[in-house]
């Protein structure tokens, strides 16, 4: 396949861009700067790009930039490839299990319904900026992401310091769901929905066994085989970070890979222990 993809020096694709490669895909890296109407036809389109949530407060505007990021970003490109002479076959874009909002013990599938708060309505409104594609007849497949797992970037990342000090701990009471999914899993989901015509729509990509952040944290002490005591009370991670704690670190997902589980795909690291054992060596 001729493949654009966006994102490709990100966490996501940047491990993705070699397995493509690998697989004897032919890969355009696409970035803002480029008359993106004026590109040659593609068989498949990528579209990870957006702006890094987890790094600083979400004032006014930076809620603005992440929202542009995603939001309108994805509508300039889907109505792009939806005018190519021979548009994609499949337009796969990158979403978040964010949709979903504050849940606490409730299963949570792709037909649920959306949440409440920022997050929620931006990935919601990320998905929808995908109708000009599907307007078009392309499949369009949306991948809301859990927590990926990846020594090098992302929310594990930043746990690592703390934990590896004997500082980790708790968020909050730790009984929040977390959603989590190994970042080998990630690329094998996009590799598979590049040429499984039964996924399109809104697929959970995450492990087939969420935990709560208290299992999490015990699982991540016992791998660093250090004590994991250390709480942080929702009151501090509220002062420390504003809305985004609510959003990102407080809040309660227990989302179920239902499209994939029938669609047959095989994780390879279904465990949570596994796959941070194979993320940090």
């Amino acid at each position: 396949m001729n493949i654009l993809l966006t994102g490709a020096g990100g966490l996501v694709g940047s491990a993705l861009a070699p397995r493509l490669a690998a697989e004897s895909h032919t890969i355009t890296r696409l970035s803002h700067s480029q008359p993106w109407p004026e590109l040659a036809a593609h068989d498949a389109v990528v579209h990870l790009a957006g702006e890094n949530i987890s790094t600083g407060r979400w004032t006014p505007e930076r809620k603005e930039r992440i929202r542009d990021s995603r939001v309108q970003v994805t509508r300039r490109l889907c109505e792009a490839v939806a005018k190519f002479a021979q548009p994609p076959r499949v337009v796969i874009c990158a979403s978040a299990v964010g949709y979903y909002g504050n849940r606490g013990d409730e299963v949570l599938r792709e037909e649920s319904a959306p949440g409440a708060g920022f997050l929620a309505e931006v990935c919601r409104d990320w998905e929808a900026a995908t109708k000009p594609a599907v307007d078009a007849g392309i499949r369009v497949v949306n991948l809301r992401f859990g927590v990926i797992l990846c020594a090098t970037g992302g929310a594990l990342a930043k746990m690592l310091t703390p934990f590896r000090l004997g500082l980790g701990g708790v968020l909050g009471d730790g009984q929040q769901w977390m959603s989590w999914v190994a970042l080998d899993d990630v690329v094998g989901v996009i590799s598979n929905a590049l040429a499984n015509e039964t996924l399109r729509g809104p697929v959970n990509v995450v492990a087939p066994q969420p935990v709560t952040n208290r299992e999490f944290t015990k699982t991540l002490g016992r791998v660093l085989h250090r004590p994991a005591v250390c709480p942080a009370p929702a009151f501090a991670l509220r002062l420390a970070f504003g809305e985004m704690a609510d959003a990102l670190l407080l809040a309660s997902q227990r989302a179920e890979p239902a499209k994939l589980l029938t669609s047959g795909f095989s994780f390879r690291f279904p465990k949570l222990g596994d796959a941070l054992q194979d993320a940090l060596g």
